[in-house]
């Protein structure tokens, strides 16, 4: 199985789009895991998740809380891994951080944003070369904010 990545470019900001990509996977009933290798990065995101929208709920816990088997959104430091459920329930991967997560990552699929940042589009260019160079299945979309 070859590992999909999926680049959303345009983002106006990227930390509230990830907040409405991880409503819409849930919303879909998927778990995804999203990493960021800086706790305090993490907890800003976390932070965002509880209050970005006033009638958005997205459970969601780090991933060493002792409820995380019972939540489908898993926040991690750590080099992410793969839900522990069947592969048919496995989780996809959000990337926050501005480089690829520790490779190889043993994720069905990976997402990305990108935002209108040059500092931010320079490091998405980045992971895009790596995740090529790993024979990934790299795809860009662009975000549609008229």
């Amino acid at each position: 199985m070859t590992t999909r990545v999926d680049f959303a470019f345009g983002a106006p900001n990227r930390l509230r789009t990830a907040c409405d990509v991880v409503r819409k996977h849930y919303l879909a009933g998927r778990k995804l895991i999203i990493y960021h290798p800086e706790l305090r990065e993490l907890q800003r995101f976390d932070r965002m998740l509880w209050g970005f929208e006033p009638t958005a709920f997205i459970p969601h816990v780090f991933v060493d809380d002792p409820l995380a088997p019972q939540t489908p959104i898993w926040l991690s430091t750590q080099p992410p891994q793969p839900h522990p459920q069947s592969p048919a329930d496995a989780a996809w991967l959000l990337n926050l951080a501005p480089s690829c997560p520790p490779l190889p990552t043993p994720f069905q699929r990976i997402l990305e944003i990108v935002s209108e940042n040059e500092k931010d589009r320079q490091a998405a260019r980045q992971r895009w070369r790596q995740y090529q160079q790993l024979n990934y299945d790299v795809r860009g979309h662009k975000l549609n904010y008229s």
